[in-house]
């Protein structure tokens, strides 16, 4: 069994990894438009409300997340976060039982201990 989570937890954490660099990806695009259109369509004085309401919204996001999940709004806490969703969703998809795996590691680690 401890194989097996082994294996949905890499998995976990690589669909992560590959979702936060697509976000990155993302936010380049975004900066990248952005640039192109401060500098050769449009003048600051037009982009400059544009890009502080998409600044405050990235706050609000950073905030929702913190009132929903109880973590840091950090890089770290998003990954944590996206981390026990994906492996959830990879734990019922495989149909692993949770409970008797950890019933299995509580049992195993008393022994140990004694």
């Amino acid at each position: 069994m401890e194989e097996k989570k082994a294996l949905i937890d890499a998995k976990a954490g690589s669909l992560v990894r590959r979702e936060m660099w697509c976000r990155l990806g993302f936010l380049a695009l975004q900066m990248a438009c952005f640039m192109h259109l401060t500098f050769w369509e449009l003048l600051w004085d037009v982009m400059e409300p544009i890009c502080f309401y998409v600044t405050s919204a990235y706050f609000m996001f950073g905030y929702v997340f913190f009132l929903r999940t109880s973590r840091d709004p950090s890089f770290g806490g998003f990954f944590k976060s996206r981390f026990a969703t994906k492996q959830r969703c990879l734990i019922k998809t495989h149909n692993f039982d949770m409970e008797r795996f950890n019933q299995l590691r509580w049992r195993r680690l008393f022994l140990i201990a004694c």
